[in-house]
């Protein structure tokens, strides 16, 4: 397999598989997503996985464009970065899922909110295809920060 093909697969796999862990903790927890008081807005919780899934494919494809550039301080930076927030990403469903920690599990959010914007700097300025790939993750957190501090306040 040529290297270009395992890096891609790599990269893609990395987020893909973060997910997938993360899914795997807090099964079941959609069932007690919709039992909650949900504020305006909230979809349906078969939407979280679908768009989850296309958001983590993006990240890695932003990834493979930053991975395979020659190596430089800024490139470490910007592979650093994206990893802390992956890691950071990883235990807020467990935090806001399983502990029902909602107004922790919102820090939680606009800390990785933060750390993706660094991220999506970081890509941006190494290759600007990779750092529109993430505007899309950073939408969603939006998004998912006006469900969550909704949801502390309502529940």
């Amino acid at each position: 397999m040529k290297k270009r093909t395992k890096t891609l697969l790599t990269c893609l796999a990395v987020p893909l598989g973060v997910g997938a862990v993360s899914g795997f903790l807090t099964q079941g927890s959609m069932d007690a997503f919709e039992k909650l008081n949900q504020p305006p807005l909230a979809p349906p919780g078969w939407v979280f996985p679908v768009v989850w899934t296309g958001l983590f494919a993006m990240m890695g494809t932003a990834s493979y464009l930053i991975a395979r550039l020659p190596e430089s301080e800024e490139k470490k930076k910007a592979l650093t970065l994206y990893g802390i927030q992956l890691a950071v990403n990883f235990l807020w469903p467990v935090f806001f899922f399983n502990a029902g920690w909602y107004l922790f599990s919102f820090a939680w959010l606009l800390l990785l909110w933060y750390l993706v914007y660094l991220c999506t700097k970081a890509f941006y300025h190494l290759s600007e295809k990779a750092g529109y790939l993430m505007i899309p993750y950073l939408v969603w957190l939006t998004f998912a920060g006006y469900l969550n501090f909704a949801i502390f306040l309502l529940n």
